[in-house]
């Protein structure tokens, strides 16, 4: 698929005019500069010509602090891979010297470009000051109101037609969407940009420097993977910042639309009460986990350390103990080529469907080996139950009393599923339905 990246320097309207072209609100919009850090990903059609849209965060080309520079070579990263261009320019401040910075950017780089003029929020005559953007030597600007949506179609139908003679990407087929997700500092940007082998996300010590959760694809002999790298999630306490909040939310949306997650541990500090809550927060979503337990590297060791480790990991998070653990160090590689193999099967695991004769057997034999509980001489019946659903997998077991089953005889049920199916990696929901003997199908 054909890539339209969107460039500017800060505070123009790139992530507002974003948001307005993909019709959600993907990029955080806030008038703070550097808000939007990494590329943002997502798939566009106008006239149908399919594209997928990148936002990039604002060039700063003079700039020497740490972020800005790498927000710089990020946005270069995305010029380069572009098919087209979109440069976006502010009609208030006028045409600036950091405008003509980045026009020379993409005049160098010999890049298709559309040249869009924002924040012209009137309708009609357009002003005169548009035509001052025509010494950027980009040619026609295009007056825009990202807010309104006004020109949009104008500025899409030039950006279509620039990319109708652009080659096409082969079609990989679906793809495992994985996020990442974990404290801040814990090395999920370090692990992406290991899996895809370059610099992909901003790294730095600095907390909260991913804000936005960002996709990146990687094709595999295992399969196509998409990785939704997520802004490190704090307690509630230290986020202070507007930007920070809307951070958060964005790393739940990554997770609610993830296949899998990748829970991320650091080895050097184990699992902390906030890791159990982020945890907790993909258990109760039902989704398919690893744990990855990363900066293994940094851990004095013998022989018998992982194994103490593992069983701290799963004692700590007693909830999860159906998720396998992998210990890995993104800084040197180890291990993190075994997670491809790990994620495939958790999402299996996640999306498997028994029959309801097996199951039936199933449950058979294991109120043999143990009885139902019962209570003031009245004992718990089970009916039979069926597979309502899966991702995750929903069990619905019909019964002659509901208060009878009680929790322990769930988990007893739960595990037994597991020994006799694997469901390896995801969690089950077992729904308790009363049923009326007499009515029994």
């Amino acid at each position: 698929m054909s890539v339209v990246a969107v460039v500017g320097r800060p505070n123009v309207g790139k992530s507002t005019l974003f948001n307005k072209l993909v019709g959600q609100r993907l990029s955080i919009v806030d008038d703070t500069p550097g808000v939007t850090r990494d590329r943002i990903y997502c798939d566009c059609e106008w006239c149908g010509v399919k594209f997928t849209l990148v936002d990039t965060g604002g060039i700063e080309p003079q700039s020497d602090d740490v972020i800005l520079s790498q927000m710089r070579r990020q946005a270069q990263l995305a010029i380069d891979k572009a098919d087209v261009v979109i440069m976006v320019t502010d009609i208030r401040t006028g045409m600036t010297s950091a405008d003509q910075d980045v026009a020379q950017m993409l005049l160098k780089a010999g890049k298709k470009t559309v040249l869009c003029v924002n924040k012209v929020d009137s309708p009609g005559q357009p002003p005169a000051e548009l035509y001052d953007f025509y010494n950027l030597g980009l040619g026609d600007p295009y007056p825009v109101s990202s807010i309104h949506g006004l020109g949009i179609g104008d500025l899409l139908d030039a950006v279509t037609e620039l990319l109708r003679d652009a080659p096409s990407e082969p079609d990989y087929g679906p793809a495992v969407k994985v996020a990442v997700i974990g404290k801040p500092n814990v090395g999920k940007s370090s692990l992406i940009n290991a899996i895809l082998g370059q610099d992909r996300m901003i790294v730095s010590d600095v907390p909260g420097t991913t804000r936005d959760a960002v996709d990146s694809v990687k094709d595999t002999p295992e399969g196509r993977f998409v990785f939704i790298d997520t802004a490190g999630l704090r307690k509630k306490s230290k986020v202070n910042e507007n930007i920070e909040r809307y951070s958060v939310v964005r790393s739940y949306m990554a997770v609610d639309r993830a296949d899998v997650v990748l829970i991320m541990i650091d080895a050097t500090e184990g699992v902390t009460e906030q890791d159990t809550k982020i945890a907790g927060f993909a258990h109760e979503r039902g989704k398919a986990s690893v744990i990855v337990v990363n900066k293994w590297d940094a851990v004095d060791k013998d022989g018998s350390t992982m194994a103490a480790e593992k069983k701290k990991v799963l004692e700590a998070l007693k909830y999860m103990s159906y998720a396998p653990v992998i210990f890995i160090s993104a800084k040197t590689g180890l291990r993190v080529g075994k997670l491809f193999g790990l994620i495939n099967h958790v999402a299996e695991q996640n999306s498997k469907r028994v029959p309801t004769g097996v199951l039936n057997d199933v449950l058979a034999d294991a109120m043999a080996k143990v009885q139902p509980p019962s209570d003031k001489g009245k004992r718990l019946k089970i009916y039979y139950m069926t597979q309502a659903s899966v991702k995750p997998p929903s069990f619905i077991c019909f019964c002659n009393n509901a208060e009878l089953f009680h929790f322990s005889y769930q988990r007893y049920i739960e595990n037994q599923l597991r020994a006799a199916f694997g469901f390896e990696g995801t969690p089950i929901i077992l729904m308790i339905r009363e049923k009326n003997e007499k009515n029994i199908d």
